[in-house]
């Protein structure tokens, strides 16, 4: 295939580039139809219509919504009869999942001031976690890892799991994870009607505080719709990875990384910045030669025929403030001082510096949460971790001298604003009088 290119040199490649990596984030009107319509649903019937779309959808017929819920003993059978080269790859991402969250608990604080008033934040985790995991078919073992496990670190005591089981298949690596994960209890229903029950609850489902994990077009809706009513993680576009290159690696390691999200989905963006023009070549020439030995050839071709680009800047610098630009979910450093681009670079999900840090790694066993923000929410938002299942509440106490200095300044403001019991209330406290 015939990769697009393009020069930072050229007239028009702002708009050009603008273009490539625009993506038209318009809703489905269709889908937020039918989405709202499963949520009023689901919040109105409960478990009676959890049911009816269990059997509509996964054409799996329960005779009763406890049943949807799985037996402990089947999480941790999963995990026992796993193959040991599974087990162990499971295990050891799991360990390295966990010891990297650690680093990122929050702990309560407070100051002491002169006048013995204290001020300070107390940390504290949320009480129920939902996880969604697609299921039947789907293998996303690592997406259970990433989700459950900072919310276990994070103290959470709590945390669910709905996936769906099409006619009863159920996928024994997802369930293992979840034994791994600190998952208490799963339930096997899945789409916008587990997103309904996890938010508002069923007699079945408790409703949780918050919604992570990822799912199809009717997920990310129902995801969207119910926000306010409970957290959500994120509503996560098409994947994209953006390789910054000085033509030292492999070309045929770049090919494949490229490859690695565009196997994803058709809509998935794969970008190459290099400022020497040869290596680009290498690059392509690795691209026809690679692609027909994959299995996913076809998706992969139609992403990169339609979002994919191999892209000549002028130095490495000139990558960095593209790359700024476009503030990719995954941005490869592949050069041989990544040293040196960091301190350029402000927005992107997770960088991955060196030709030996290839993205993949990242998605499954380094450590670091793979669930990235996409479509340049880079800009101000930060991957999934434990402070996403942790919250902060301010603590003050004040002692009688701080009510007297803090109540003059909170009284003065209070009536410049109008708000007259404000002021009464912080200067009673000091006069004596109400």
């Amino acid at each position: 295939m015939k990769m697009r290119r393009l020069d930072s040199t050229t007239v028009g490649f702002d708009a050009e580039l603008v273009r490539l990596t625009s993506f038209d984030s318009a809703l489905d009107e269709q889908v937020e139809t039918v989405v709202r319509s499963i949520l009023q649903d689901v919040r109105k019937r409960g478990d009676e219509a959890l049911l009816e779309y269990t059997q509509r959808f996964d054409r799996l017929v329960v005779a009763q919504a406890e049943l949807l819920e799985l037996p402990g003993d089947v999480l941790t059978r999963a995990l026992e009869e796993l193959p040991q080269s599974q087990r162990r790859a499971l295990e050891k991402a799991a360990e390295r999942i966990r010891a990297f969250h650690e680093h990122q608990r929050m702990e309560s604080w407070s100051v002491r001031e002169a006048d013995g008033t204290e001020l300070g934040q107390r940390v504290t985790p949320l009480d129920r976690v939902g996880l969604y995991v697609p299921g039947g078919k789907a293998v996303y073992p690592s997406s259970v890892l990433m989700n459950a496990i900072p919310a276990a670190v994070a103290g959470v005591q709590d945390i669910l799991m709905v996936v769906p089981t099409p006619e009863g298949v159920r996928n024994e690596l997802v369930l293992a994870a979840a034994a791994l994960s600190g998952v208490r209890r799963v339930f096997t229903v899945g789409g916008a009607q587990a997103i309904a029950a996890l938010a508002y609850g069923t007699a079945t489902i408790p409703a949780v505080d918050k919604i992570v994990g990822p799912g199809n077009a009717y997920v990310a809706a129902a995801k969207r719709q119910v926000f306010g009513v409970v957290g959500i993680d994120m509503v996560a576009g098409p994947s994209e990875i953006l390789i910054i290159a000085d033509g030292s690696t492999d070309p045929r390691w770049v090919a494949m990384d490229l490859f690695s999200q565009a196997e994803h989905d058709e809509l998935a963006q794969a970008l190459l910045l290099c400022p020497d023009p040869n290596y680009l070549e290498q690059v392509e020439q690795a691209i026809v030669a690679l692609l027909p030995t994959l299995p996913r050839q076809a998706v992969i071709e139609k992403s990169l025929a339609d979002r994919g680009a191999l892209i000549r800047v002028r130095d490495l610098a000139e990558a960095c403030h593209l790359s700024n630009r476009i503030a990719p979910e995954h941005l490869e450093l592949s050069v041989a001082q990544p040293e040196d681009c960091l301190p350029l670079l402000r927005h992107a999900g997770a960088i991955f510096a060196g030709r030996y840090s290839s993205e993949s790694l990242g998605d499954y066993c380094a450590g670091p949460n793979h669930v990235l923000p996409t479509g340049r929410t880079a800009r101000f938002a930060s991957p999934l971790g434990v402070y996403d299942f942790q919250k902060r509440s301010s603590v003050l106490k004040v002692s009688r001298e701080g009510a007297r200095h803090l109540g003059e300044i909170a009284e003065v403001l209070a009536l410049q604003e109008g708000l007259h019991a404000h002021a009464r209330s912080a200067a009673c406290r000091f006069r004596n009088e109400v």
